[in-house]
Parts: C-alpha cells; sequence; structure tokens
C-alpha cells in the first residue's frame, strides 16, 4: 500500500504560490525571486503537489518555541 506523503507527520504543509500571493508576500522585500533558497524539481513533495520549476513554494512548520515558522523556495531542475 503507497502511502501519502503529505500525510507524514514530519513532512511541512506545502503551498505553490500563484503569481498575486507572491506580489503580496514579496512586495517590500529588497531582493530577486531567484535568490530564495532552491528546493529541486524531484523532490518527493514538490511532486505529489505537482509543482513545476519556477513555482514559488511557502513552507510553513509548526514549531512548539515558534507557533508556526514560514518560508519560502524556488523549484528548480
Amino acid at each position: 500500500m503507497k502511502k501519502d506523503i503529505l500525510e507524514h507527520e514530519l513532512v511541512p504543509t506545502h503551498v505553490i504560490l500563484s503569481e498575486s500571493d507572491i506580489k503580496k508576500v514579496f512586495k517590500d522585500l529588497d531582493f530577486e525571486q531567484e535568490q530564495l533558497p532552491k528546493i529541486k524539481s524531484d523532490d518527493p513533495v514538490v511532486k505529489a503537489i505537482d509543482a513545476n520549476k519556477g513555482d514559488i513554494l511557502e513552507i510553513i512548520r509548526e514549531s512548539p518555541t515558534a507557533g508556526k515558522f514560514v518560508t519560502y523556495r524556488l523549484v528548480e531542475d
């Protein structure tokens, strides 16, 4: 039986940002999107959510100390 990787307790929530979300998130930041940390297109979660090269992912981790930690990754080959 194949398990859904997105249901695993150690896999944080990954969301593909829309163009409007990207503009909202990065409007006041002084760097290019290409400077974001990268995530490979063959990453199991990237494949599971059908992300493509050039997509920006919002990764939301639950933390006992910080509550919620949000980070961003650029999908690359």
